[in-house]
């Protein structure tokens, strides 16, 4: 078995991020972990929004997850396989216009008012984001020497916090109206009067996404522009009889398959304590608003984004898979304090969890992807798909929340914990595969 290099690899010299050669499109790449993070993180502002608007349960407004999620997962293994023939640089200029259509679609409906067709722009926009996920991490991943692959993505990754942080900011000030009415008052309406509440709010959600879609268009054309190098995992996986192996052999890697598994159960748990921190806050604290329990909200990306650049940082000393079963133990913890105590310090247990949540998904992404060579966008494609458990976990929080109460509902990512906890202590470790060898784009050039 062999482990990722940890603090003293290299002679205990510290192992360049990048290089000079890889700098312009490693910064090019990493703005779109900046771009899509608002796809992903504004779902939490529409979830307490249009259950609102549309009079939904917690289960009904829990579709939006599954929507989105469930798009990430039907697109994955096709952009998988897309990217193996027309390379990154094209399917990422396939994700940017997907995105920006489904960004587009919110306007027809919100001017139509019917739940669906929010969820059908919502997949859409989910299908683009999958093929920029399959492209985006593994070509950070080759863009520099692969001893600092993990730091190397979790850095990217850290812009992607960037944008989780600002898109509450964003939703709780273009989005979310602070109007809010008592079941009572609700029913006391009349329907010319509950059909002009609901059509306004409705309406909330159009500004923010024209504008989202117009910067997908815009970095599009920036990516076209620019010259990012075409770098070909070309290491083949070498059989007994010295033949190469068939691409279906990607699940004969033990270590991706738990990775699979691993990010299954984090995304499902990021998606779902994100998606219910607003109801959350509500449930612990009576009489707040959604407007002013999104604060929470922000707090709880603010140290997801705190959390990937000191995370980034801390790897620098301690070796990614020791970081990411400490993150993972300390999530386990804040778990059971949110589904144990009560009043307000539960609520900064969930807040606390997005410090613990920012370094697993591209570590675990960096860990499972190592020794596959030619094999990479495959395993990419599997790992993406696994983002479905954000399709998953939140509906399974909805109907428990429904049936209980939205605090037993965290019962469910305290589970997803243990797993990557395993997966950080044991399961990542890959077989080293004879043969297999890094493609290289030439002389290397000078790090920095």
């Amino acid at each position: 078995m062999t482990n990722s290099p940890g603090p003293a690899a290299n002679g205990g010299r510290s192992v360049p991020i990048t290089e000079r050669r890889f700098l312009a499109p490693f910064l090019l790449i990493t703005s779109l972990f900046f771009l899509w993070a608002f796809g992903v993180n504004l779902n939490d502002i529409l979830i307490p929004h249009l259950k609102k608007a549309f009079g939904l349960t917690d289960f009904q407004s829990s579709f939006i997850q599954v929507a989105f999620f469930g798009g990430y997962f039907l697109a994955a293994f096709p952009a998988g396989r897309v990217m193996e023939k027309i390379g990154y640089k094209k399917g990422i200029l396939a994700g940017l216009f997907l995105c920006a259509a489904g960004a587009v679609l919110f306007l027809p409906a919100s001017s139509s008012r019917v739940y669906g067709f929010f969820l059908f722009a919502l997949f859409v926009m989910a299908c683009g984001q999958s093929f920029l996920e399959v492209a985006a991490n593994p070509y950070v991943t080759i863009l520099g020497p692969a001893a600092s692959a993990e730091r190397r993505l979790n850095f990217a990754q850290s812009f992607n916090a960037v944008g989780a942080v600002l898109s509450p900011i964003l939703g709780r000030t273009f989005i979310l109206t602070g109007v809010e009415y008592a079941p009572a008052q609700i029913a006391a309406m009349s329907a010319a009067q509950l059909g002009a509440y609901r059509a306004a709010e409705a309406s909330t959600v159009k500004g923010p996404y024209l504008m989202i879609a117009a910067i997908f268009v815009v970095v599009a054309v920036l990516i076209q522009l620019a010259h990012l190098p075409d770098l070909q995992e070309t290491a083949v996986e070498v059989g007994a009889a010295g033949t190469e192996k068939s691409a279906e052999s990607v699940l004969s890697h033990a270590h991706l398959v738990k990775g699979v598994v691993a990010q299954f159960f984090y995304v499902g748990a990021q998606v779902g304590v994100a998606s219910f921190v607003i109801r959350y806050a509500q449930f612990s604290v009576p009489g707040i608003t959604a407007k002013v329990a999104a604060l929470y909200l922000l707090l709880h990306q603010m140290g997801f984004m705190a959390g990937r650049f000191i995370g980034s940082a801390l790897m620098k000393k301690i070796a990614a898979p020791r970081l990411l079963s400490l993150f993972a133990g300390a999530s386990l913890v804040c778990a059971a304090v949110a589904l144990l105590a009560t009043g307000i310090i539960p609520v900064w247990a969930v807040v606390v969890i997005g410090f613990f949540h920012s370094i697993m998904f591209p570590t675990i992404f960096a860990l499972s992807i190592k020794n596959l060579g030619a094999l990479t966008k495959r395993g990419s494609s599997l790992l993406v798909m696994a983002i479905v458990g954000g399709a998953f976990f939140p509906a399974l929080m909805g109907r428990i929340s429904d049936a209980a109460s939205i605090q037993r509902a965290f019962l469910v990512p305290l589970l997803c914990y243990v797993f990557i906890l395993y997966f950080g202590l044991s399961g990542y470790k890959p077989t080293a595969i004879p043969g297999l060898e890094r493609a290289s784009l030439g002389n290397e050039g000078a790090p920095l």
